[in-house]
């Protein structure tokens, strides 16, 4: 307990290395996370679960993610145990920030497609960019990189249409 209120360590665990989840995320940052949950929410909330970070993924003892926004489609519920997640989300997405980019471009990217995240996005607050990567025969190939006057549906996940104008807070809120 600190200051009278109890601390929690973020972490994840990826191919059995520890990596902090700290500091906390900036406000661009999470304004992209709930704003992209609103929209997936908006077309795709009778379709699965939509779940946001920190919110354990446990893929084996030696693989645990906290990824910033995921989708479990309904036929897939039963990953869903314990108040966990045990197994691969239908979706992942990651909003690159100076502290984590690195890590979620390479080694997080490589673990969700090993263990068969079938879409995973790379959400750039910098550039207001997306790229999305779909699993094909096992490995991930970049099917677009979106901006912020594009719409993002998915072939893999067919509930999926966001305007991503609705995504990017004005550009003036990066100083927040």
């Amino acid at each position: 307990m600190q200051g009278g209120y109890e601390v929690y360590e973020r972490f994840e665990i990826i191919g059995g290395i520890r990596y902090d989840l700290s500091p906390s995320p900036k406000f661009v940052h999470q304004k992209i996370i709930a704003n992209l949950y609103l929209s997936l929410h908006n077309t795709c909330h009778q379709n699965g679960e939509i779940l946001f970070a920190p919110m354990d993924v446990h893929f084996d003892e030696d693989n645990l993610a906290q990824p910033d926004l995921l989708f479990i489609a309904n036929e897939h519920r039963g990953i869903l145990r314990d108040g966990f997640v045990y197994g691969a989300p239908d979706l992942c997405a990651e909003v690159l920030s100076s502290s984590t980019g690195r890590k979620d471009k390479t080694v997080k990217k490589d673990m969700f497609q090993r263990f068969g995240v079938k879409e995973y996005w790379l959400i750039d607050p910098t550039y207001r960019t997306v790229d999305q990567f779909v699993l094909v025969d096992g490995q991930y190939q970049l099917a677009a990189t979106l901006s912020e006057s594009d719409v993002l549906t998915s072939p893999v996940l067919t509930c999926i249409s966001i305007d991503l104008s609705a995504i990017f807070p004005p550009e003036n809120a990066a100083e927040a």
